[in-house]
């Protein structure tokens, strides 16, 4: 017989970012900076942040964009030591990312290198704004800090930084949820389903699944 889906609460994960040497590990990118918030019952309830050693320098623009220089580099560990222990932060839990695509290509790439394979899926909290924040000029973390008046320090572009902020993006639309469809405590498998529906869609779906 089929297996029963697992319910996996949707307020129970891990919120990460990534800082890279470039745009893509395809092209000998590295990660350079990795941060990462565990959520548990909707509360942030833990942090990793590590800098990382990619092995050779990172060019001028990414040390003005992100505010690493290669300085802090060399007093860093490898990326295969840090991607180890960010391997045991993640365990099990599901993962959460905003733009998730290209943190995805990087977490891949570097859990590749130490022979590492994670059994969370992944959501996009960039994919799952625009679709219940239409309304938003721009759906660029930035702006949804902004548009939502969630809570930050002024700190763009730093992994731990944006990995917290996408965090409490995530939980606002969790609470917008519960407010605007009375849908509390959903699946981390609904969160997958809005993001891959049309904003048109997206009301009517919720509206079903909260009469459901």
């Amino acid at each position: 017989m089929p297996k029963t889906p697992v319910y996996t609460p949707a307020n129970t994960l891990v919120v990460l970012d990534f800082e890279t040497s470039g745009l893509s590990p395809n092209q000998g990118a590295r990660a350079i900076e990795i941060g990462a918030v565990l959520i548990e019952q909707g509360q942030i309830t833990t942090r990793f942040s590590e800098l990382m050693n990619p092995g050779f320098r990172i060019n001028a623009f990414i040390e003005d964009y992100t505010g690493i220089s290669n300085q802090m580099l060399a007093h860093a560990a490898p990326c295969a030591e840090v991607m180890a222990r960010f391997a045991e932060f993640i365990g099990k839990h599901h993962l959460v990312a905003h733009n998730a695509a290209f943190d995805q290509r990087f977490l891949d790439a570097e859990f590749a290198h130490i022979g590492h394979q994670y059994s969370g899926q992944f959501g996009c909290s960039l994919l799952l704004a625009r679709r219940l924040y239409p309304e938003a000029i721009n759906h660029q973390l930035a702006t949804l800090v902004r548009h939502k008046q969630l809570p930050n320090n002024g700190t763009f572009h730093r992994a731990l930084a944006d990995a917290e902020m996408t965090g409490h993006l995530w939980l606002r639309m969790l609470a917008d949820l519960k407010q605007d469809f009375a849908i509390v405590e959903p699946p981390f498998s609904l969160m997958q389903k809005v993001m891959s529906k049309s904003k048109a869609e997206v009301p009517k779906f919720l509206r079903q699944y909260a009469r459901a």
